[in-house]
């Protein structure tokens, strides 16, 4: 059904400012971004506990982090 305001979809009364997607589409899409994020930085900085079954400490986090894609900052200022 078109809608006479806007010339497009009826649906497109329901979609955020300048949003591709519909605003309960938005709103089912949200808990799973943001459990691909929390499983995106777990994997980057932690070395145990990732479901936090008990309070974070220090020494769950990992001491040295990679750099891009795993290269060390001081190989990367070595000339070859």
């Amino acid at each position: 059904m078109t809608s006479p305001r806007t010339g497009g979809d009826a649906s497109d009364q329901n979609r955020p400012s300048g949003s591709p997607l519909p605003m309960d589409e938005l709103q089912r899409m949200n808990p799973y971004w943001r459990a691909s994020n929390y499983l995106s930085v777990g994997q980057i900085y932690l070395l145990d506990n990732p479901l936090l079954r008990e309070p974070l400490k220090r020494e769950h986090i990992k001491p040295r982090l990679p750099g891009h894609l795993g290269v060390r900052h001081e190989h990367a200022l070595c000339p070859s």
